[in-house]
């Protein structure tokens, strides 16, 4: 079976914009739960609605794939689903290293998606000596010691680091210096790497900081619409009395 080490996703030699493969994953996750359902096509406007994008920017990006669609029929579910799969390398098995088995780690080693989506967790690694040998999620715990072994022996290419902030850059060396040429990074600190080797950053403290800037951005235009509502009263009211603010400007006949 291919790894990771030897064949790599052919988007970029194809031109493929970042933009569009950003949002690869995310038809593939649409197409795949449509799959599930036995669903033979399906349109650009019903694809862009479950991946949450609009339907022309969809077009666009297929295009870059080579996949226009049939008029009045739409997508093939199956096609598609291969097609995006063979783009970001999925149809191959890509062997991964945790490295930082702590709470978080071990949420990750947990986590059922990624056989089925085509990465296989090869090793966990940790630094703390008692946890060398116990199994996290069936898998026996390595120390940090034989990282560079491990990484040889398993032809990983792909590492995601789940340390703490203060180990993160240390680990992030020793990855690439054993020819670890992606990383998916949870720890809470920016890495510093070398030309050719991908960094993706998974931070949840920011993204918890962006849904609280947009609450209170929302509480103020709240607050805002309800100021206007009473300054509005305060205007009617005001236009219905008179000069001593308590008769009517105007008697009834």
């Amino acid at each position: 079976m291919a790894t990771g080490r030897t064949h790599r996703p052919a988007t970029r030699s194809r031109g493929i914009p970042e933009a569009t493969v950003a949002r690869l994953p995310l038809y593939l996750r649409a197409l795949t739960a449509l799959s599930e359902r036995s669903v033979p096509t399906v349109s650009s406007e019903e694809l862009a609605a479950a991946a949450g994008v609009n339907s022309a920017k969809l077009r666009k990006d297929f295009s870059y794939l080579g996949s226009y669609g049939t008029r009045g029929v739409g997508y093939d579910v199956e096609y598609l689903v291969y097609q995006i799969s063979r783009e970001l390398g999925l149809t191959q098995d890509w062997p991964v290293v945790i490295v930082g088995i702590g709470n978080l780690g071990a949420a990750l080693a947990n986590y059922g998606g990624f056989a089925s989506r085509g990465f296989r967790v090869a090793a966990l690694i940790d630094a703390d000596p008692a946890m060398a040998g116990k199994p996290v999620a069936g898998i026996p715990v390595q120390h940090s010691d034989d990282l560079e072994r491990i990484i040889q022996d398993n032809g990983v290419s792909i590492g995601v680091i789940a340390t703490p902030a203060g180990a993160a850059q240390a680990v992030c060396d020793r990855l690439v210096a054993a020819g670890v040429t992606s990383i998916l990074n949870f720890a809470p600190t920016v890495l510093s790497v070398p030309d050719g080797v991908d960094v993706r950053k998974v931070d949840l403290s920011i993204e918890l900081q962006i849904l609280a800037f947009h609450e209170q951005r929302k509480a103020g235009e709240e607050a805002a619409s309800a100021g206007g509502v009473r300054a509005a009263a305060a205007r009617s009211t005001s236009a219905d009395q008179g000069p001593d603010g308590d008769v009517p400007a105007v008697m009834p006949a």
